[in-house]
């Protein structure tokens, strides 16, 4: 990768103007400020010397912010090997899960409410269609990660799953596997993620779990957010896409 294209590169160039026409929450604020100074003179340096020569190198400290891509690929790759260690040798299925752009705004300021709806709403849709006999009738383990923006880098909540190909009968006695190439079908998929995320939101609001701001004010009033609700069940924009990839 060229190095005046790196992100850090970017937030030293245009950093500073982004932040005068924007207002930027703090915590993303002190994530973009730690990654343009990590491994920089901001952050302070250590001293390596070497026993046998003597020979003396000054390095820059790490930000070890969790989001920085100079200095967490080691953490990335420990964690992938950690994980690799819970595979089972059998072959895997790798499922994406969003919602529509409609929602952005109103995750946007209820992010902790709603990145929960949006996990259990994930991990319900296919731990219970994984349960019916129709399908896989069987008992199966899931790794979800949350993704926030998409190739655009524009806000776009999405969820990734790593699903095993099978899972353990209800007696827990057998592996029974998928008999075809495909996990579950993707509109049964679709409707039952719709149907979990609707009810979660209803509850949400009904129990007045939301932050609202000039752009969803209107939601206030009960009949215009069960209208929108209403309306999410056919969105312009996709609910939910399964790639179904088998790895």
């Amino acid at each position: 990768m060229n190095r005046k294209n790196q992100l850090q590169n970017i937030f030293k160039l245009y950093g500073e103007e982004y932040f005068k026409k924007h207002n930027i929450p703090s915590y993303i604020r002190k994530t973009l400020v730690d990654i343009e100074s990590c491994r920089a003179s901001q952050l302070g340096g250590h001293i390596d010397q070497c026993d046998d020569c003597g020979d003396i190198r000054i390095s820059y400290n790490s930000c070890r912010n969790r989001h920085c891509p100079n200095c967490q690929t080691l953490a990335k790759e420990k964690w992938i090997f950690n994980q690799e260690k819970h595979l089972l040798p059998v072959g895997y299925f790798h499922m994406v899960f969003t919602i529509p752009n409609e929602f952005n705004t109103l995750m946007l300021l209820n992010q902790k409410v709603m990145y929960n709806v949006l996990f259990k709403a994930v991990s319900e849709t296919l731990l219970e269609l994984a349960m019916d006999k129709k399908y896989l009738d069987a008992d199966i383990g899931i790794t979800t990660i949350l993704h926030t923006w998409g190739q655009n880098l524009m806000y776009h909540p999405h969820i990734h799953c790593i699903v095993p190909s099978g899972g353990l009968s209800n007696l827990g006695n057998k592996w029974n596997s998928c008999k075809d190439k495909f996990f579950i079908p993707v509109k049964v998929l679709s409707r039952k993620f719709r149907g979990k995320i609707l009810f979660y939101l209803k509850k949400e609001f009904k129990h007045k779990q939301f932050k609202l701001n000039k752009n969803t004010m209107e939601f206030n009033n009960n009949l215009l957010y069960k209208d929108f609700i209403n309306e999410m069940y056919f969105p312009k924009t996709a609910w939910q896409f399964s790639k179904q990839n088998k790895e």
